[in-house]
């Protein structure tokens, strides 16, 4: 399935879609260098949930679409250079709002967040 959604979103910060069907969809994430936070190497949640929208977005994958709330768990920290991979499906569909189930994993196949993502499909862009 072609993507729809979200045609600009960079993948070196938030990541590649590698899997796009209806109601679903895979994004992977390489963590890098620039994202960590301190000298452990510990990458910033925000690059994580970054990944999740991507993901949440792609599964949804209209045009409009925007996320209006999520309730995410983070489950293990995540590194630089871990090698992330969130899957996200619609778990709800209420015509103009799904809920999307995600979840992503790293390398080691290890769970390192999951939540629910609220999108709405709106019927002109954001912005306009």
């Amino acid at each position: 399935m072609k993507q729809r959604t979200h045609l600009l979103t960079s993948k070196e910060l938030v990541g590649e879609p590698i899997k796009i069907e209806d109601g679903y969809a895979e994004v992977k994430l390489k963590t890098r260098e620039e994202m960590k936070v301190d000298e452990y190497g510990l990458v910033h949640g925000g690059f994580t949930f970054g990944l999740a929208d991507y993901a949440a977005m792609l599964a949804v994958n209209e045009p409009t679409v925007v996320l209006g709330k999520a309730e995410v768990k983070f489950t293990k920290p995540v590194k630089v250079r871990d090698e992330l991979l969130a899957k996200a499906e619609i778990v709800e569909d209420q015509g103009r709002k799904k809920v999307v189930f995600v979840e992503i994993f790293n390398q080691k196949d290890e769970k390192v967040l999951e939540g629910n993502f609220y999108c709405y499909v709106l019927e002109k862009h954001v912005l306009e």
